[in-house]
């Protein structure tokens, strides 16, 4: 009985030390969003001055256990891992004058860095851990990828209890903003972003492109439009 009491405060304790550190982690990410990402664009000139905030939140996506988390704080923390990642890989290497993640060799797909104790790239942590188990293509939408053609990065964290709310505004916002989904009425077309073609199928499981679209847009898209896709920019989303 003993061993039995003793083995429950253990796991008890484990646990709450575990969300406690989760907790931690997505109000320090909410700081650091919040402190420097202004209309989507990311200073990270400030960031790169000083590295502390950026390396401690890097060092604490490594370290972190999920084991006893629920699926909204892994998908919760995945984002914002995702998110946090992608501003310290650019400001790793800020002193060096790139204007582009693309300028890295492998910046997405070669470069591993440890999320939750595992290695994994960036692309591993998108597909494997966000699109493929949660099947949700809101998930596009609140990815921060350093370039100005992705969608725009929101200036707080994703929280656990609030991620549902979250996806829902920064897909709409996304979905209705007239810089990047691009309406040519005079010519009834419509120029998406190629996310919607790089991951066609994450948009198409209940229908198509554009009824994916309007089921988010004020004005709905009339599905006699022509889709066609608009250059994507990779220069850095840079502010």
């Amino acid at each position: 009985m003993r061993i039995s009491l003793l083995s429950f405060i253990l796991v008890f304790l484990s646990q709450s030390i575990n969300a406690q550190n989760l907790s931690e982690f997505y109000s320090k990410s909410d700081k650091l969003f919040s402190n420097y990402v202004k209309n989507g664009m990311v200073d990270y000139s400030a960031i790169a001055s000083n590295k502390s905030d950026i390396k401690d939140l890097y060092i604490t996506i490594a370290k972190a256990n999920l084991v006893n988390a629920s699926p909204d704080e892994k998908k919760a923390f995945y984002i914002n891992a995702y998110n946090v990642i992608v501003i310290y890989q650019i400001v790793k290497y800020y002193a060096y004058h790139q204007k582009s993640p693309m300028d890295q060799g492998g910046f997405f797909d070669q470069i591993k860095h440890v999320v939750a104790g595992a290695p994994m790239t960036l692309n591993a942590l998108e597909i494997k851990y966000l699109l493929r188990p949660y099947e949700d293509a809101r998930i596009h939408f609140v990815l921060a990828c350093a370039a100005k053609s992705c969608p725009s990065l929101a200036n707080w964290a994703y929280m656990p209890d609030k991620l549902e709310k979250q996806l829902e505004s920064r897909t709409k916002l996304a979905l209705n903003d007239g810089d990047w989904l691009k309406i040519k009425g005079a010519d009834q077309k419509v120029l998406l972003s190629k996310i919607f073609s790089w991951y066609e199928t994450d948009f198409t499981r209940e229908g198509t492109v554009l009824e994916f679209i309007n089921k988010y847009r004020k004005s709905p898209i009339p599905d006699t439009y022509q889709i066609d896709y608009y250059e994507y920019d990779w220069n850095l989303n840079e502010g």
